[in-house]
């Protein structure tokens, strides 16, 4: 079996290639991709999987916007974290789903579906469940509520800055230059979060648009930020992260 992994976690596609593997050590992960458009590039270069692995969210659309620009006849495993709307969708279409964290058990059983497919039932017309996700579209956290000492603080969204990560602890640092130490890891924070308004641009910082002030491009394209409140130390975005940032900034 040949499969095709969507995910624009790393450390996600990483974990789920393992799982494939643990389950069956024949099966081929043929390339774990990130974004909608390197699926499409990839897809349109290259003999169709056997089944893909497919995230809604990624980096830089909706996950069905391949949908949109290739013919894809390869049966589909949709891992989510997205709401019970969307669920349900994919139970009444009969598209199979893993709900994250993916579990081994659904994943096992997810693919013993998939092998046992053959072939010949009605294709699934995905436009319905990508209207039902466009028209519903998640809200997303307005506000956090922090501890410290005998006191809890609480501040919109709209005040902060940027998040950044270290030692294993997340901060939030405020407009007003303040920060507080919050109970997400950054990877928990991009389902909270409005991904018009804040962007992963490497693997310590999460930033909010308004606090970009100038971007500076160097040598190999790469991409230094100068944010308010400055950092202790200079930002760059991720070489990997660069064209998706740009999209996303404006450009």
């Amino acid at each position: 079996m040949r499969v095709l992994i969507v995910e624009d976690e790393r450390l996600a596609a990483r974990r789920l290639e393992s799982m494939i593997y643990a389950f069956d050590s024949s099966i081929v992960v043929l390339a774990k991709l990130e974004s909608v458009e390197d699926s499409v590039s990839w897809l349109k270069s290259n003999p169709q999987p056997d089944l893909i692995f497919l995230d809604i969210h990624l980096e830089d659309n909706l996950s069905f916007a391949i949908f949109e620009q290739v013919d894809v006849n390869a049966p589909i495993i949709f891992t989510t974290a997205y709401d019970e709307y969307a669920i349900r969708a994919f139970k009444l279409k009969s598209i199979d789903y893993l709900l994250k964290p993916i579990v081994q058990d659904e994943l096992n059983n997810a693919i013993t579906k998939y092998k046992n497919w053959k072939g010949n039932e009605a294709a699934i017309d995905l436009a319905p469940i990508f209207d039902l996700i466009e028209n519903n579209k998640r809200s997303y956290r307005e506000r956090f509520s922090v501890s410290f000492g005998q006191k809890i603080k609480s501040f919109m969204v709209s005040d902060i800055a940027y998040f950044y990560s270290k030692e294993g602890l997340t901060f939030a640092v405020l407009n007003e230059n303040k920060e507080y130490p919050i109970d997400y890891s950054l990877d928990a924070l991009l389902s909270e979060l409005d991904p018009t308004q804040f962007f992963r641009i490497n693997r310590q910082y999460l930033i909010s648009h308004q606090c970009i002030k100038q971007v500076h491009i160097f040598p190999k394209s790469r991409l230094k930020l100068e944010i308010i409140p400055k950092p202790l130390i200079d930002i760059f975005v991720s070489i990997d992260r660069v064209t998706p940032f740009k999209k996303w900034f404006g450009e």
